[in-house]
């Protein structure tokens, strides 16, 4: 699979398109003033116990409290607790962990107030940005990822990433991470670590235990709330978690940005630092690149696939609900086999939607009705194969005997929005226009006006073909009466590029009558 990733960089942001095989896969949109992005760490002050619903509320410097549930504390709080508590006190002095001592784990079925204390403050990490009036919510599971590997403290354990599938390969990657893993710090070794040297997985291991080592001593002077450590800005995320050697060129507006990149893929995958492009040329880049016309064309309520079947996607307050609909496609002999085609088509445009608009919480899907329980079933598993391109956390269920689809899944961040509607020239957005019979009053305001200022002069009335049709209509119609009033014919004219209200006047030589 060809990947691109295009990088718009404006005043207020930057903006990043990933293309697969020539389509508009992920949409990033980052605000330079965003100053809580998932994977930031904060030390924050527990404001509010909230029994009932078995969670606290955490001021992290946010205008709206952050969330912290008891299923995010992790079965390593008491240990993370006397760990930051100590670096504040100064028992503790080194980020080193080889000689911690670890608390007992907490239960899974605990209370919050019970292994929670207002009087401490809490190490954490963002887990959801602050969508609409939400405030983030957050993790006291710490996790340091890098390209090759996530870094985790106060544990002991080793795994392998499920789509490294060469046995021997996942054999060599744990033994590897067993001898560089530090004490008390656990290894996740990332898809993309597969094939790597012990000397790349361990310079990267060297670069996460230093932002390790930037926690503790930004725990050590900062008073709470305050952030310790910033996650990577959304291009080195971006890039981190999704480059491989697939990639066939980056292309950036921003010279700065360029350099950034550059340098960044200097130090994670040198042998690709050529494929990085500056876009030099006036044309704004996501207009060379055909992303604005293919946002334009997939943002809208409606998404047209090659076939002639479409999607239509409507969001609720529950939920989003996804309709298939054939279009005129359904034609052939056999109709089941047709169905099934078109439905296979829409699961793959479906997947690419979801993770286009990062759609969470609960996505219903009304596929067209199929009979044939072997076609339920291939369809189920497409559905989950086109979706293992996405990273975030989903559950799919099977077809429902109504055709219906329920998946639920994950998002870290807000929705992605585009508006994909432009202004009506008409009406200036309004969704008026002014009366008819007003309209008219204005052109015969101004005819009046013409008629004394210039009673010889040949005239000239051009409108939209709408209105030329109102104003010849019937016996007698407008023109008629203005002829008898006037004792003047006034010729009326369509024009097709002229607004449904707009209408002007011209004079024999074809020059505009201009109403001041």
């Amino acid at each position: 699979m060809d990947k691109e990733l295009i990088i718009n960089a404006t005043e207020t942001g930057v903006e990043l398109a990933l293309i697969e095989n020539g389509k508009l896969a992920e949409l990033h949109h980052q605000k330079t003033n965003n100053n809580f992005t998932v994977g930031d760490i904060f030390i924050g002050k527990i404001r509010k116990m909230m029994p009932g619903l078995n969670a606290a509320f955490v001021d992290i410097g946010h205008r709206k409290d952050a969330f912290l549930h008891y299923t995010d504390l992790g079965p390593k709080l008491r240990s993370l607790v006397k760990w930051s508590n100590g670096v504040i006190n100064g028992s503790i002095n080194t980020p080193k962990l080889d000689n911690f001592k670890y608390e007992e784990d907490i239960i899974k079925t605990g209370k919050v107030d019970q292994v929670l204390n207002k009087r401490f403050p809490i190490l954490v990490q963002i887990l959801k940005e602050p969508i609409s009036t939400k405030g983030p919510r957050l993790s006291c599971e710490l996790t340091l990822p890098g390209r090759y590997m996530v870094l985790s403290p106060f544990s002991d354990t080793i795994s392998v990433s499920k789509k490294i599938a060469n046995p021997e390969e996942r054999k060599r990657l744990h033994a590897l991470a067993e001898s560089i893993r530090p004490k008390n710090f656990s290894l996740i070794i990332r898809t993309a670590a597969e094939g790597r040297k012990v000397q790349e997985l361990h310079e990267e291991l060297m670069q996460l235990l230093a932002k390790w080592e930037e926690i503790f001593k930004q725990l050590k002077s900062e008073a709470p709330p305050a952030k310790l450590l910033s996650e990577l800005d959304k291009t080195g995320s971006v890039l981190r978690d999704l480059l491989t050697d697939n990639f066939s060129r980056i292309v950036v507006n921003d010279k700065d940005l360029y350099a950034d990149i550059r340098g960044y893929l200097q130090n994670i995958s040198p042998e690709q630092i050529n494929i990085v492009q500056l876009h030099n040329n006036n044309k704004p880049i996501f207009d060379a690149f055909g992303v604005t016309r293919q946002v334009k064309a997939a943002f809208g309520k409606t998404a047209t696939m090659s076939s002639g079947a479409y999607l239509v996607i409507e969001k609720t307050e529950a939920m989003h609900v996804i309709d298939v609909n054939s279009g005129h496609k359904i034609v052939s002999n056999d109709v089941e086999q047709t169905i099934f085609g078109v439905n296979l088509e829409a699961a793959e445009e479906i997947c690419r939607q979801i993770r286009l608009r990062d759609i969470g919480g609960l996505i219903v899907i009304d596929f067209i009705d199929m009979k044939n329980l072997e076609h339920k079933k291939q369809l189920s598993k497409a559905m989950e194969d086109f979706m293992r391109k996405d990273r975030s956390q989903h559950t799919i269920l099977p077809l429902s005997k109504f055709g219906l689809m329920q998946i639920t899944r994950e998002r870290a961040r807000p929705e992605v929005m585009v508006n994909t509607a432009e202004m009506c020239p008409t009406c200036n957005g309004t969704g008026q226009v002014n009366a008819t019979i007003l309209l008219t009053d204005d052109i015969e305001r101004d005819l009046e006006f013409i008629m004394q200022s210039r009673p010889k002069s040949p005239l000239q009335l051009r409108v939209h073909p709408y209105l030329e049709a109102y104003l010849k209509k019937g016996l007698p119609n407008r023109q008629m009466k203005w002829f008898l009033r006037y004792n003047r014919w006034i010729k009326v004219t369509p024009n097709a590029d002229y607004h449904l209200t707009e209408y002007r006047f011209f004079d024999g030589n074809e020059d505009e009558i201009r109403m001041n």
